[in-house]
């Protein structure tokens, strides 16, 4: 009925999904960020690479949510012919296309991230935690000399 190609392809996918039905939100990654100050979320390469929409509740605080979508189609096809002198060739195909999406909510008040709560279709890692944020004292020391100030050493 099926090609053997097809089967393997079948095979990986449903794999695939199966795997990634396995991940899931970990707790610890959610709070490692409580208490962290919204630099390190503003200067976050992963949460700087997704758009940001922004409101803030009638107690000051101002909510996050940084959208992580992607389009989804998926297809599947049966195809069949007849057999001896009679041949009959029919295929037929289904295809849907869908956004998977995960809302990442962060909670700020007063210059920090009070809770961060992952919402949709969600994972989290270790990519997802607070990288160290570089203070203006360590920017400084790690500044280039100029020339000028090379010359003068």
């Amino acid at each position: 009925m099926f090609s053997t190609a097809f089967q393997a392809v079948l095979c990986i996918l449903t794999a695939a999904l199966l795997a990634a039905g396995c991940a899931g939100v970990r707790q610890q990654d959610l709070d490692v960020w409580e208490g962290v100050s919204v630099e390190a979320l503003d200067t976050h390469p992963l949460f700087l690479s997704m758009p940001v929409y922004r409101t803030l509740t009638s107690t000051g605080i101002e909510i996050r949510n940084y959208v992580n979508s992607e389009a989804v189609a998926q297809c599947f096809s049966s195809a069949r012919h007849g057999h001896g002198s009679h041949v009959d060739h029919s295929v037929f195909a289904s295809c849907s296309q869908s956004h998977v999406t995960c809302n990442n909510l962060f909670y700020i008040q007063a210059g920090k991230v009070i809770r961060y709560v992952p919402t949709g279709s969600c994972y989290t890692n270790e990519s997802v935690r607070p990288q160290k944020v570089v203070s203006s004292s360590d920017r400084e020391s790690l500044r280039m000399p100029t020339l000028g100030t090379a010359l003068r050493a």
